[in-house]
């Protein structure tokens, strides 16, 4: 299985240079677009919802950690020749998953994509888990813990089930709980064996499910109901969870 890969940076030296350079097939990459700009890189993202963005900050058109915030994204890895503090942090927020000085290294960003690589296998076998794991008396397509009498957790489990249908995420959670993002974030993967992230879709996804039973109901309303940016998006993440499309899941599951 490879991750599809899409990579934005506006020079071009340095971008033909590291699209030549890196092992992408190597790593279990798939490069699938470039692009030189920051509103060309949003609409590539939207249309591709590659599984991995790479990208600069400083871009032409549209500053990539603004294009990032307005994309579903999976996981990013951000570029850049300046160590503004304000652009990690904003960058973190956003779940970035490293931030690489230029000039960049080779080695180091082939490093740092390998190890996002292992990061996505190890989700990939946690819903593997899920799916396999998942009891036929369960209403759910995912089972997942409800009551963990850990305060923390069920506190943020309660905000996950108010607020699902908005675009909230572990940044809002934390501030609505007080704690830092870091401590939840850790806490909430001990606690629950999955990370925020994870859980929060399988929560919308399970509450999709539930909707799809409604033969009247459109699968991009359904998405967008659940706090889907995208029905694209909604789609791929499904699969990922239940191994076939919303289409496929609902024919399957039509006359019972």
């Amino acid at each position: 299985m490879s991750y599809s890969v899409i990579f934005i940076e506006d020079e071009k030296i340095v971008r033909e240079e590291l699209v030549a350079s890196i092992r992408w097939e190597l790593l279990g990459l798939d490069l699938v677009a470039t692009a030189s700009d920051g509103i060309e890189g949003e609409k590539l993202i939207k249309q591709y919802e590659p599984d991995i963005v790479i990208t600069d900050i400083r871009l032409p058109g549209i500053d990539g950690l603004t294009m990032l915030s307005r994309c579903p994204i999976n996981h990013a890895i951000i570029l850049s020749g300046h160590t503004d503090f304000n652009y990690m942090k904003q960058a973190i927020r956003l779940g970035v998953f490293d931030y690489l000085l230029k000039p960049i290294d080779d080695v180091e960003l082939e490093e740092t994509l390998s190890n996002l690589v292992k990061k996505l296998e190890e989700e990939d076998k946690d819903f593997e888990q899920l799916r396999t794991t998942r009891s036929v008396s369960t209403s759910e397509l995912i089972p997942l813990p409800h009551g963990v009498n850990n305060h923390v957790i069920d506190s943020t489990i309660g905000f996950i089930s108010q607020n699902y249908s908005s675009p909230v995420g572990l940044q809002e959670a934390a501030a609505f709980l007080e704690l830092s993002e870091s401590h939840l974030s850790r806490l909430f993967k001990e606690v629950t064996g999955l990370n925020f992230l994870q859980y929060l879709n399988a929560w919308r996804i399970n509450k999709a499910v539930d909707l799809m039973k409604d033969p009247k109901r459109n699968i991009g309303e359904i998405a967008t109901s659940c706090g889907f940016p995208t029905p694209g998006y909604f789609a791929k993440i499904f699969k990922r969870f239940s191994g076939v499309t919303p289409t496929q899941y609902r024919d399957e599951h039509s006359g019972k």
